[in-house]
């Protein structure tokens, strides 16, 4: 696992869900983020949000070597929550290589289950390219197979954002103009000390 991989990993804080990814150059991305879809899972809309199913975001990055592939969801959530494995959630990542923007052409899938042991949850992840067959394994390991690698589970979530900056800065638009009225502070994160749910590949 190289350091990249290792520094949005860094350990935890304490049906369909769909994701889109794209790889061609000079076309723009589109994907979804935290209370998507808002009607299933945004507290606001619904009593009984769907947690599991909740995306959050999708990182992608490569080095000389690899493709890394990061999809988070369930989450932010508090130290003292536990992961979000939901049998009846079947997670795709849609990878797009080619045009137009919305092609799928590599559709990656993982959904989560009974491990092989009692009481253990596993993960089954499918149509992953180079490999043979699905790679199957309980969570919290690093699973290998056919030189790709997968890693299911709670981590400390990587992404940041001032929350609070944001609704000051919403509020002080209205008497001061930009930059005077912006409060983002970079030393401040809502995500901070916060856990999500974490499915991390790497793909040679």
């Amino acid at each position: 696992m190289t350091s990249k991989l290792k520094l949005l990993l860094t350990g935890s804080a304490g049906v369909a869900a769909l994701g889109a990814l794209l790889l061609v150059p000079g076309q723009l991305a589109l994907s979804a983020d935290h209370l998507d879809p808002p009607l299933r899972a945004d507290p606001a809309a619904d009593t009984t949000p769907d947690i599991a199913g909740d995306i959050a975001d999708i990182f992608a990055f490569h080095d000389a070597n690899n493709l890394y592939l990061i999809s988070t969801f369930g989450g932010p959530a508090a130290p003292s929550l536990g992961g979000f494995y939901d049998r009846d959630v079947l997670h795709v990542i849609n990878v797009s290589t080619s045009a137009p923007a919305t092609s799928a052409d590599i559709a990656i899938r993982f959904r989560f289950g009974p491990g092989a042991n009692p009481g253990e949850v596993g993960i089954s992840v499918e149509n992953l390219p180079g490999v043979n067959g699905a790679i199957v394994g309980p969570i919290e390991q690093i699973l290998s197979k056919d030189g790709v690698r997968v890693y299911a589970g709670l981590r400390d979530d990587p992404f940041f954002f001032d929350s609070q900056g944001l609704r000051e800065s919403r509020t002080m638009a209205a008497t001061l103009p930009a930059p005077q009225g912006i409060r983002f502070d970079n030393q401040r994160s809502f995500f901070h000390a916060k856990n999500i749910t974490t499915v991390a590949i790497e793909i040679p």
